[in-house]
């Protein structure tokens, strides 16, 4: 048997450049022509396209919307905590100022029981 005759490199190379060029000429001839099922698919594709941008703007405005909400309670429940702190601190001062009256009234006693007590001590001396 023979030994296997290969073809030189340049060759090679000048028929993969003409196999290359031949399928360059084949698609654009192809792709010049406006072929139905090509237009078919394109059009498929956008309003593919166009559903995917539609239900990504929805799931961005339900976002937008329960953010929205959750500001809203979180702020009610806030306002709601600040109403029972006031309401807590009312009722301080009111017992506070209760104390105080109790205090005064107190204090208005025992200075009237002092006050009688020296006064039976004085006429018990003079007596």
């Amino acid at each position: 048997m023979g030994k296997f005759k290969e073809a030189p490199l340049g060759d090679r190379l000048n028929s993969a450049a003409a196999a290359r060029q031949a399928a360059l000429a084949r698609f654009q001839a192809r792709s010049a022509e406006d072929d139905p099922a090509l237009a078919a698919r394109r059009a498929e594709r956008q309003a593919v396209a166009a559903a995917r941008t539609a239900r990504l703007a929805e799931r961005e405005a339900e976002k937008a919307a329960q953010e929205a909400a959750r500001i809203a309670r979180d702020a009610e429940a806030k306002a709601e905590e600040i109403r029972q702190r006031e309401i807590a601190m009312a009722e301080e001062i009111e017992r506070t100022a209760e104390a105080a009256r109790a205090a005064e009234t107190r204090q208005a006693d025992q200075k009237a029981a002092r006050d009688a007590r020296y006064a039976a001590r004085k006429a018990r001396q003079r007596g």
